[in-house]
């Protein structure tokens, strides 16, 4: 019964490792379309969700199933509403990759505003907070869980950029280039709110690892060299 629990888990891990790597390609592809106004691949983007919601449901479904059937204990239950979690956040990351995408379809036919920098950093931001929080999941990582959510503010720095810029020296200057400027100010506010859900994982990770909840006491995350995690 053991071994078999034990393989249901792996499947579960396996199944949010995939929905990770589908994840992190629809950011990469909804940038990439946006910055070569690629209206194929921005469809892409927004067909392939459907891959994505089915996969959510499939995690939910397994993990439910263990949840009912298997009444797992300490690290086996944290680990499953985790990744309950986790699956939750990768869908609506998955969301606002679609959302840039149908940014970048409302943009190919215009010419450039103007090249784009913070963004796309904006964007290599966003998927390394993904792949580390989904790598300090997996390997059980606290450090790395700290490190997301400490890799927030410069997220929050460049999204702040951008608007500064777009609003500041295009459109209050000139009206006109509204049309152009706006679509870029949505896509800067994905990808930080982006950022935002790789932290709420992160912090679900610290839970899972040492069953310590840090929601809304992100100051005291320097201090976690003195928590003693409980005995299982």
């Amino acid at each position: 019964m053991k071994r078999h629990f034990d393989e249901e888990l792996k499947k579960l891990n396996m199944d949010l490792l995939k929905m990770a790597a589908l994840t992190e390609d629809a950011i990469r592809k909804s940038i990439e379309a946006l910055k070569e106004r690629d209206k194929d691949l921005a469809g892409q983007v927004i067909s392939e969700d459907k891959k994505i919601d089915e996969l959510e449901n499939v995690i939910e479904e397994r993990a439910i199933f263990l949840l009912a059937l298997r009444q797992p204990m300490a690290i086996d239950l944290r680990f499953i509403t985790t990744g309950m979690k986790i699956n939750a956040e990768l869908e609506r990351i998955a969301d606002l990759a679609v959302n840039i995408a149908q940014r970048a379809l409302d943009l190919s036919d215009q010419p450039h505003l103007k090249p784009l920098v913070d963004i796309p950093q904006l964007a290599d931001v966003a998927r390394s907070m993904v792949k580390n929080v989904i790598d300090a999941f997996v390997n059980r990582d606290e450090a790395l869980a700290r490190k997301v959510i400490f890799s927030d503010p410069e997220a929050d720095r460049l999204r702040n950029r951008v608007y500064d810029e777009l609003i500041n020296e295009y459109m209050v200057k000139d009206g006109k280039t509204a049309p152009r400027a706006v679509p870029l100010l949505l896509v800067a506010r994905h990808l930080e709110r982006m950022c935002d859900h790789a932290s709420y994982i992160a912090q679900d990770v610290i839970y899972m690892i040492e069953a310590r909840i840090v929601k809304h006491h992100l100051d005291d995350l320097d201090e976690a060299e003195n928590f003693e995690p409980e005995k299982e």
